[in-house]
């Protein structure tokens, strides 16, 4: 197990980075590795994001020192979905399959997490976020037919999509981690257009599905001030709260977000108009 650390800045600092500092603080390069587990500690509401990717063999989600902690989940939560082929997850030495596209929730104190792939030739990856909790609440398996579907945008926008909420009070109670998915319909390139920020809470957007050859376009900074990323398959990108977060694939796409910090309400959002962006 492998993790990166990353520290929390100014807004007002991120003016004068240019492309290769941009991707140093904010983007998550490598997700996945076989057979390893890469995560990235950051301090912008202490997420955690990564990867796990067994294919060989069965990989224990261990207490890395950053953590200060004798397990993982001592005094953290977790929510991970499979992005890949059918695998398994055992809590605390009870065995949960998860099929393509099936969310977990792990509560507080769950001392010991493994993670398995059923078949080596088209392994699991379990794309996972982790936040503080101060409680502990019960685990849930989410298969993604329990999902909380929004469909919205439409063609004419190129934004038509449908936001499945994971980890969300419509589906299940968690300290403050949310999680979901969201998938852009063919034609479609835009999401979360018109963009806002939410000061009372920070996101991580993981990109995949989407060919090699092809890429997403991830706008950050302060609505007067905006940055780019360019982003590939299976790459992440940390968005502060004070950040806007929207983006253009050259093809659609899918993505996965997760949310952390004052508050859960997913509406809180303060929005602004495309024609104020600067």
């Amino acid at each position: 197990m492998k993790i990166d650390v990353r520290y929390a800045n100014h807004p007002e600092d991120s003016k004068y980075y240019d492309t290769e500092e941009l991707r140093e603080k904010y983007l998550i390069e490598e997700v996945f590795s076989k057979d390893d587990i890469l995560l990235t500690y950051s301090h912008q509401d202490r997420i955690i994001a990564g990867g796990i990717l067994p294919v060989d063999k069965e990989l224990l989600l261990g207490a890395p020192k950053e953590l200060a902690s004798t397990y993982f989940l001592e005094r953290r939560e977790l929510g991970a979905i499979n992005v890949g082929g059918p695998g398994y997850i055992l809590i605390d030495g009870v065995r949960q399959e998860m099929a393509e596209k099936d969310g977990i929730y792990l509560g507080k104190g769950v001392k010991e997490v493994v993670f398995g792939s059923v078949d080596p030739k088209n392994p699991a990856k379990f794309y996972m976020n982790s936040a503080p909790a101060h409680t502990t609440y019960p685990n849930k398996h989410i298969p993604f037919s329990i999902t909380n579907p929004r469909a919205v945008g439409d063609e004419k926008q190129m934004n038509k999509r449908v936001i499945y909420q994971y980890l969300n009070p419509a589906v299940l109670t968690t300290c403050q981690l949310q999680m979901g998915m969201t998938v852009l319909a063919e034609g479609s390139s835009w999401n979360t257009m018109p963009c806002h920020t939410h000061e009372r809470r920070m996101e991580v957007y993981f990109y995949f599905n989407f060919d090699e050859n092809q890429r997403v376009f991830h706008f950050m900074g302060q609505p007067q001030e905006t940055r780019h990323i360019v982003m590939a398959p299976e790459q992440a990108v940390i968005s502060p709260s004070w950040s806007i977060h929207t983006g253009v694939g050259t093809i659609n796409y899918t993505f996965i977000w997760g949310m952390c910090g004052e508050n859960q309400a997913y509406d809180d959002m303060d929005f602004v108009l495309t024609k104020d962006l600067k």
